[in-house]
């Protein structure tokens, strides 16, 4: 072993301090824990931007699709052709066209903004982030005079399935009057929960042939939808579609285009809170020298006579060493624990809090999502882990190193 038993021994009486030498262990119980919350909070803290980032790609993903072929101008026509084409591409799992649009929908005297999405009820079903999440109602009533609605949508204009909504277009339809807005009564068919407060609150999703009659684009859609069997290789699926298209003015917006702003603040916010928590670990690794420092200072005469005993420089280097890294080791052990368990389980935390306090701890409205989230990556535990292990130990070498070249003479003269 790298240790002897001798040097186990003294290493451990000395971070058992006697009571007139407490300080030292206090300062060595605070190192112990600083080291651990550090561990902890970057374990919670990454693991939680993981989740963020997972939730936000499966939601925005599941509903917007991949890839967006948009017209170069005006609407998309003859788009069953250009779906054919592109469902023939090997990378491609779907491709759907879809008609969307703003507007404002109403029932029992309340309003709210709302976004309208005309898809075939077939290309419908296949999406799973909306027929494996329907909370009310069925798919299979789902034609060209319902709609399937958002769960919190409905419940803002008090809708259940069978109930009718009206939708209004802000775009006019001229007539001998003058020019009115585009209405239209359509029934409830079922409800969908897709776990994103933005889409729960905005989304219509509508009959394609129902939403082109509506915003009076008989000829054309607003876009096809494609769906790629991996989401990060769309750059490869993006350069197939556009050689597939060749010779059709088209527009081409996949979802890294689209959603940039999101991801990218996401990966600037986990960057600066990974620098910011390790300076916890940083901080508790020079607790760690101060109070070996201290230990040295306090253990001068003791080492003097290890010393004289016969105790070479490097059995006094490698017992300061095993008191220094235990602290370190122990504390990131701790660390390494209650990070897992806090961040396996934060969403019930989460819950225990928010019933405790009666606050809001996490709400919906503002991070878009309806739980809170969390992913443990082991690659990042284990970073983790490693760093503030080998932050631990360097922080000991220092005094060590004082500690084994320390003169017994010295040390004895006015003993």
């Amino acid at each position: 072993m790298p240790f002897g038993a001798f040097e186990r021994m003294v290493a451990l009486r000395y971070l058992r301090a006697r009571r007139q030498e407490g300080f030292v262990s206090v300062i060595a119980g605070f190192s112990l824990a600083g080291i651990a919350l550090g561990v902890a909070t970057l374990i919670v803290v990454m693991s939680v931007m993981n989740g963020f980032r997972e939730e936000l790609m499966s939601h925005i993903l599941g509903l917007n699709g991949h890839l967006g072929v948009f017209a170069a101008q005006g609407p998309l026509t003859d788009f069953d052709s250009l779906a054919e084409r592109i469902r023939a591409l090997p990378r491609v799992v779907t491709a759907s066209p879809v008609v969307e649009g703003q507007v404002m929908a109403t029932s029992r005297g309340a309003a709210h903004g709302a976004l309208v999405r005309g898809m075939r009820p077939a290309d419908l079903a296949r999406r799973p982030t909306i027929a494996g999440n329907i909370r009310s109602g069925s798919l299979a009533s789902f034609g060209p005079d319902s709609v399937v609605v958002g769960s919190r949508l409905a419940s803002a204009l008090g809708l259940a399935p069978g109930d009718r909504m009206t939708i209004i277009a802000p775009q006019t339809t001229p007539t001998a009057f003058g020019s009115v807005p585009r209405v239209k009564a359509y029934r409830v068919a079922a409800t969908f929960e897709a776990g994103m407060y933005e889409y729960d609150s905005t989304f219509v999703y509508m009959a394609l042939e129902a939403a082109q009659a509506f915003f009076n684009i008989d000829e054309g859609v607003t876009q096809i939808e494609v769906m790629a069997d991996d989401p990060d290789n769309v750059s490869q699926v993006r350069a197939e579609v556009a050689r597939a298209l060749q010779g059709r003015p088209v527009r081409l917006v996949d979802w890294r285009d689209a959603n940039k702003s999101y991801f990218n603040a996401i990966a600037v916010e986990r960057n600066v809170m990974f620098l910011i928590l390790t300076l916890i670990i940083v901080v508790a690794a020079f607790n760690i020298i101060a109070g070996m420092i201290m230990m040295v200072k306090d253990k001068g005469r003791d080492i003097a006579i290890l010393r004289t005993m016969g105790a070479t420089r490097g059995m006094i280097m490698r017992i300061f060493l095993l008191a220094g890294a235990s602290i370190g080791i122990v504390g990131t052990l701790l660390g390494f624990a209650l990070g897992l368990a806090f961040a396996l389980n934060i969403e019930t935390i989460r819950q225990w809090l928010q019933g405790l306090t009666g606050a809001v701890i996490f709400d919906p409205m503002i991070y878009f999502l309806s739980k809170l989230p969390a992913k443990v990556d082991s690659f990042e535990v284990v970073a983790v882990v490693v760093m503030a292990l080998v932050l631990s130990f360097a922080a000991t070498i220092y005094p060590s190193w004082r500690a084994a070249r320390l003169d017994p003479v010295e040390a004895l003269r006015y003993e």
